[in-house]
């Protein structure tokens, strides 16, 4: 009988040792969870047809000081129906408006949709002055030319959601409680030496960006070629006949 109650106790003793550690660790996780602040992401498009711009906006929420030592980025990753054109992001370069790098660095800015392969941009953001913890960023993409469709006109290009990469200086409790994965990626535009980023989870304000790129009808096919051959003909014709009119003039001026 002795022996069964001390193995009573000792069951007892277990099971409320499991419990108590178990609260503590809840405890510790809603203790984390409440002061670990969340990143959230908002992307935006700006202008209308076939030229926008995409606005990237990125707010830490951590009032800590040392978020001034931070460096932060967005890996884009375009699909073939988007592109961005190199020399646009030079001359914005230039003017310290924007700062990316395109992966791979050649871009056919001519190709069509059905031939183009997709494009990776590191964005290098900038503090954003109407917020102490946020950082913003402008990306100016242009949509391809798509094949024709059967019935609506229009083709869809889906932007996947961005990475959002962060490289601090100091150590400071937000960053040691972020989500992230370390990858590696170039420092800056005009530093091209490779760094280590912080690759963190964060909530987006809005799940997906599409963007309705509008296109021609198959029907119309047809009808295009006709009037594209009409116009040829009777551009070729006016030139041709001009020629012919001022040749006289062109010859006699040589001559003098």
């Amino acid at each position: 009988m002795q022996w069964q109650w001390m193995e009573k106790v000792f069951l007892w003793k277990s099971i409320l040792t499991f419990r108590v550690s178990l609260l503590v660790c809840t405890a510790g996780n809603l203790s984390a969870q409440a002061t670990c602040p969340d990143i959230t992401v908002t992307q935006q498009l700006l202008k209308e047809g076939f030229h926008r711009d995409l606005l990237t906006k990125v707010e830490l929420g951590a009032g800590d000081e040392a978020i001034g030592s931070c460096t932060v980025a967005i890996k884009e990753h375009l699909p073939t129906g988007l592109y961005v054109d190199p020399y646009e992001l030079e001359s914005l370069q230039q003017d310290n408006l924007t700062e990316a790098l395109i992966i791979p660095d050649s871009v056919d800015v001519e190709s069509p949709e059905y031939l183009a392969t997709d494009l990776a941009i590191v964005v290098y953001m900038k503090p954003d002055p109407q917020c102490a913890c946020c950082f913003k960023a402008m990306l100016p993409v242009h949509c391809r030319y798509h094949r024709p469709t059967e019935d609506d006109g229009e083709a869809l290009a889906l932007l996947k959601s961005p990475e959002i990469l962060i490289h601090c200086h100091k150590s400071f409790t937000s960053v040691e409680c972020w989500k992230y994965s370390d990858v590696e990626a170039p420092c800056s535009v005009r530093n091209r030496h490779t760094c280590h980023w912080n690759n963190v989870k964060y909530k987006p304000v809005n799940k997906e960006v599409i963007l309705q790129v509008p296109v021609g009808l198959k029907q119309h096919g047809a009808l295009v070629c006709a009037v594209t051959l009409l116009t040829t003909v009777l551009c070729s014709s006016l030139v041709l006949a001009a020629v012919c009119k001022y040749e006289h003039f062109s010859l006699v001026r040589c001559s003098e």
